[in-house]
């Protein structure tokens, strides 16, 4: 009783409590991390980057419907090893004479199987009160189960669309996989600032979004985008990216904006490492914020990109060290989350690519104007970017 009392308490905290579950010691978790890392050691053996993506890709849906079945044969043998306890309370005409007492567990496995599924062992007779109490306590849990099935795959892909229609819509606007010098290179044009403050206000509402959605279903983490070049974390990582520049490095009205998208996406990415216990050494992320991701050399060619369509940028000594400070607020555990999931995390800069629709675009609209460009030309002082962050704030994020 107290083993199917528990498989129960685990798929009620899974799919009808809107919190995150708690305890170390839970059976969806351990499902999950008995799955997920024999499926990646498989799919980091693949060698078409294609291929690989589609093996993982496909993880979160026959996850779900696993973790379903794997509840079923959980409360399946726990209500059969009740039934056996009882001394198989049955006539079961099917077995001979002198058989073996395993068979009996056999007899308990199948008249508790047939109950959960509501079909009802036909050819099995239970004599005594007990059996037919367990019975009916059983295809009730077999009722309830179903319900949990068919309200709980809805509300999943329901939460997927919404995040995924925002990550195809970045594709236009940070380039695909997307990256933060796009994004603001892209924004570089009169009233971009608007356009890039509205951008950034509905990204806070889908990180706050993504911030009750998957730590209440943690599965739809697994799930991947339809393109490979694109994902839920790559996308939130831009975010922040753009946002960390905007704080520390390039002054205009989008600053504001930009505080308060970044604290919910840092909220989001902090809390799914919670969610999947994800241990980091903070040291060794430490070292690879500040070495991999964005170099010297590739901050240098940051600025120049984003000089090229006359956003200022600060620069003074002082604005690699604060753009340094924020990152490490939010990519250790992005690169946890990013080595976990098989998801690599989005460079700070593209390179060109000969198939970019939006350039294709862009220069067919140049191209109408007769090569007329509007750009705006003013630079931020050293002072004015100083006054824009204070340690302190960075300090509060």
């Amino acid at each position: 009783m107290i083993f199917c009392s528990l498989v129960a308490l685990d798929a009620v905290q899974t799919v009808v409590i809107p919190r995150r579950a708690t305890g170390r010691f839970r059976i969806t978790r351990f499902f999950f991390v008995f799955t997920w890392k024999p499926w990646v050691y498989i799919g980091e053996h693949i060698g078409s980057h294609k291929l690989r993506e589609q093996f993982f890709g496909v993880y979160g849906p026959i996850s779900l419907i696993f973790l379903l079945l794997f509840w079923a044969g959980l409360l399946t043998l726990g209500f059969a090893l009740m039934l056996y306890g009882l001394g198989t309370p049955y006539f079961d005409s099917s077995l001979p004479p002198g058989h073996h007492p395993l068979l009996h567990f056999f007899t308990d496995v199948y008249v508790s199987g047939t109950s959960l599924t509501t079909l009802g062992p036909g050819d099995v007779v239970p004599h005594r009160q007990m059996a037919r109490l367990l019975m009916i306590v059983e295809s009730g849990t077999g009722l309830g189960l179903v319900a949990l099935v068919i309200s709980y795959v809805p509300v999943l892909y329901a939460a997927f669309s919404r995040r995924e229609v925002s990550v195809a819509l970045l594709d236009s606007r940070a380039g695909s996989p997307p990256t933060a010098a796009e994004l603001l290179s892209r924004h570089g044009f009169d009233g971009g600032h608007t356009a890039l403050i509205a951008l950034l206000a509905e990204w806070e509402r889908w990180s706050a979004d993504i911030l009750e959605s998957h730590i209440s279903y943690p599965v739809l983490c697994y799930y991947r985008s339809q393109h490979d070049n694109q994902s839920w974390l790559s996308a939130l990582t831009t975010i922040l990216d753009v946002c960390a520049l905007l704080i520390t490095t390039i002054e205009g009205p989008a600053s504001r904006q930009a505080q308060l998208t970044f604290a919910m996406a840092r909220h989001a990415i902090v809390d799914l490492s919670h969610v999947f216990q994800i241990e980091i050494d903070e040291i060794a992320m430490l070292n690879v914020v500040e070495t991999t991701r964005l170099t010297d050399a590739t901050f240098a060619r940051l600025c120049e990109v984003l000089a090229s369509v006359d956003i200022g940028l600060c620069t003074d000594a002082n604005s690699a060290h604060r753009l340094l400070a924020i990152r490490q607020l939010y990519e250790p555990r992005a690169q946890a989350l990013a080595d976990y999931l098989c998801m690599p995390l989005p460079h700070w800069i593209s390179e060109p690519r000969a198939t970019d629709q939006w350039r294709k675009v862009s220069s067919l609209r140049y191209g109408a104007l007769g090569g007329r460009v509007s750009v705006n030309t003013e630079h931020i002082s050293r002072e004015s970017t100083a006054m824009n962050l204070h340690d302190t704030e960075i300090h509060n994020l």
